[in-house]
């Protein structure tokens, strides 16, 4: 059977990192790229419901929308591709990490998201930088892992979250499974004053620190190795699960 893959992005059509990706995926199989149209960066899971959405073939097997990535993955599985669904879907590689608390922002790992509730083995991959590219690293570790999921897959309802360190291939230390990390921000909003002496603002400031988290992905990325997270979809806490039915029946009695 030919391997048929699905790559987006969030960085839109025109990102390096998207067609690095698909070149190093097309020694697999088949390779569609369906893309948003502009960057849609930090558009996390958005799906558009109030307005049309317009699909432009811009070379073949190589489309655009003018949505976003969540929008991509859904029109490609359910439209472009509804006769010949992908075995697997790649998102990336994005300009940036996407790590710690960055992934309920990221659109590059909700298009993954998109392609695991529609039950089709999905990655995202992403450059720990915001310059100097080294996408020839990521479009390499993006390639091992994909061969891993066709072999091996995935479990339903979880995806793999690959964060690369912006180095060349020689100076990766190696890959490490990890954990979801955490964020620290600093000047979370920054004030400015326009030409006519109007406030505006900018969300998310520059200083970006994290916690020590012991095989978390942050600080696998800082030590210079390629971080692994399965991220699952089900955002249930099983841990409070039982003692919050028990005391909310004790509070309340039953429903």
């Amino acid at each position: 059977m030919s391997i048929r893959i699905l790559i987006s992005n969030d960085d839109g059509i025109n990102s390096k990192g998207l067609y690095a990706l698909a070149d190093s995926l097309r020694a697999l199989g088949e390779v569609f790229v369906v893309a948003p149209d502009r960057e849609q960066s930090a558009a996390s899971h958005a799906l558009s419901l109030h307005n049309p959405l317009r699909i432009e073939e811009i070379d073949e097997n190589i489309y655009c929308v003018d949505g976003t990535p969540t929008d991509c993955i859904n029109l490609a599985v359910n439209g472009i591709l509804k006769d010949k669904h992908p075995n697997l879907i790649v998102s990336g590689i994005n300009k940036g990490e996407n790590l710690g608390d960055d992934i309920t922002y990221s659109g590059t790992v909700s298009a993954a998201m998109e392609g695991t509730l529609l039950g089709i083995p999905s990655i995202a991959v992403s450059l720990a930088s915001k310059k100097d590219f080294f996408f020839d690293t990521a479009s390499f570790y993006a390639l091992l892992l994909a061969k891993y999921v066709i072999k091996k897959s995935v479990p339903q309802g979880t995806l793999l979250n690959i964060n690369v360190p912006n180095l060349p291939k020689d100076e990766i230390k190696g890959i490490k499974v990890t954990k979801q990390g955490k964020r620290v921000y600093g000047d979370p909003i920054v004030e400015k004053i326009d030409p006519r002496g109007r406030k505006y603002f900018w969300i998310g400031g520059d200083e970006l620190r994290f916690l020590d988290i012991e095989d978390s992905d942050l600080v696998a990325v800082s030590q210079g190795y390629v971080s692994v997270t399965p991220i699952k979809l089900d955002l249930t806490d099983y841990r409070l699960l039982e003692s919050l039915s028990k005391d909310l029946t004790k509070t309340f009695g039953h429903a």
